[in-house]
């Protein structure tokens, strides 16, 4: 993100760098100043009420390379008017995890906020991680992230449920303005804005979906109104595959957030965004009821678009995605390996044995009926990827495009979270140069594709939203 910025890499070094963006010193020559956004939301289904930027401070807006506008906050900077009872830090386990997932999530081609810079404060934190009385010091930390807009749904949600219906028809010109501008002078730009914000939440769903990721907080204050993926907290990469998988240990009881619900949720989150925008006369009703109406086919064209990639095919076959997802899940396999691992199979080989990297993924302790059942959709994959002849170098290049080798598995941040606690930062640049190209086979990198162990460990493999 330096060189987005263009930044001079000699700044970086200077200790006024790591004042700045830690909080502890203004930018240099700007007369900006520095803010926390207000917002409502609905978190697990209800609504919360006011929230707003706990812990942030808003720097302001500068240019990158192309023109392109990126806003800059502080997290763990301090309290801010939003802190409510809270301290407004953070902890370094929090802010390694949204500096690495966010970066490793722009590199595997999701749309999301991204990291400049992460700085320890010297400072221990009181925490209790999971809200069980085990009070624990922790060193805080001071991470730098960036987004095109931190404008949110619940930035509208709050000044509708207020009346301050003014206030959202200024915030919804201000985001048409500077990043819909092609709304402008249309006859309904209000519901232009919303039909723009649900194909791009769309598209970022599914491409979570695509890629493993499970989010573990989708409140409506969790949103972007950009379609990008924000606030990095008890996230999580499905692993052994399992629909039901949720990472945030405060989702268990229901799951709302789990990894097979988020379509759902992103569509519910969606309905009352547009409930504000009706609300307050910005769109009639009826007019947000027919946009909201083509999400369910819009989710369908861009899921089952991303399932033929990863499959390796040139036309989706229902069948074959379904019963791989159910192999899979009867055996619990690794999500992103077995994905990775299909770009072996040749359709002209004529033996019905799972090729190499494709067993390993699946695992060699089958029992001789699952080991069939395998078999036997291994069969029908081949038939498929040889009646459409595409060559093998072709739709290799196409599934190893679409399923990456790595991703930042749970337990490989807590190992370079463990040692950077320990003032160790080397795991944390390893991991981060390694995720840089996870779409490419890495020479030696072989321990960042191993999935976690089976038994799932709290504070590793689960999280909470204690940060």
């Amino acid at each position: 993100m330096a060189e987005e910025l263009e930044l001079d890499p000699a700044d970086i070094t200077r200790s006024l760098f790591a004042e700045v963006f830690t909080g502890n010193a203004s930018i240099p020559g700007s007369s900006s100043q520095t803010y926390a956004m207000r917002y409502g939301g609905h978190q697990f289904g209800s609504w919360a009420g006011q929230l707003g930027d706990g812990r942030v401070v808003n720097l302001g807006e500068v240019e990158g390379r192309n023109g392109q506008k990126w806003e800059l906050q502080l997290k763990g900077a301090g309290k801010t008017p939003y802190s409510r009872m809270a301290d407004g830090r953070a902890v370094m386990r929090s802010s390694i995890r949204e500096f690495i997932g966010s970066e490793a999530m722009f590199h595997l081609g999701v749309p999301t906020s991204r990291a400049l810079s992460i700085a320890g404060t010297g400072a221990n934190v009181v925490r209790d991680m999971f809200y069980n009385g085990d009070i624990k010091y922790e060193p805080g930390a001071v991470v730098c992230r960036m987004a095109h807009s931190w404008v949110r749904f619940g930035s509208f949600q709050l000044p509708a449920a207020l009346e301050e219906n003014d206030l959202v028809k200024q915030l919804a010109d201000y985001v048409i303005k500077h990043h819909y501008s092609h709304l402008q002078g249309k006859p309904d730009p209000y519901l232009g804005l919303l039909q723009e914000v649900i194909s791009r939440s769309v598209k970022l769903v599914a491409k979570w979906q695509a890629v493993g990721f499970t989010h573990g907080v989708l409140n409506t204050d969790n949103m972007s109104i950009l379609g990008e993926t924000i606030d990095y907290g008890p996230f999580g990469f499905i692993e052994r595959f399992d629909p039901n998988f949720t990472p945030n240990t405060t989702d268990f009881a229901g799951r709302r957030y789990a990894f097979r619900n988020q379509p759902q949720v992103v569509q519910w989150n969606l309905m009352a965004l547009a409930t504000s925008l009706v609300t307050v006369g910005l769109i009639e009703k009826e007019a947000a009821e027919e946009a909201l109406s083509l999400f369910s086919q819009h989710l369908n064209t861009q899921y089952t678009a991303n399932m033929t990639a990863k499959l390796g095919l040139q036309k989706y076959d229902k069948d074959i995605a379904v019963e791989l997802l159910t192999n899979m899940y009867e055996d619990k396999t690794d999500f992103t390996n077995t994905f990775r691992s299909l770009a072996s199979v040749q359709p002209e080989d004529s033996s019905d044995d799972l090729p190499g990297p494709l067993q390993e993924a699946v695992g060699t302790e089958l029992t001789p009926e699952r080991q069939q059942a395998w078999k036997q959709w291994l069969g029908q994959y081949k038939a498929a990827l040889k009646a459409e002849g595409q060559s093998h170098e072709q739709r290799k290049q196409m599934q190893d495009s679409a399923n990456p080798c790595y991703i930042p598995r749970n337990h490989l941040l807590q190992k370079a979270i463990e040692q950077a606690e320990a003032g160790d930062f080397s795991e944390v640049n390893r991991l981060m140069q390694v995720l840089k190209k996870p779409y490419e086979q890495q020479e030696g990198c072989e321990a960042y594709t191993e999935p976690a162990p089976v038994e799932v460990r709290m504070g590793v493999e689960c999280l909470s939203c204690s940060s």
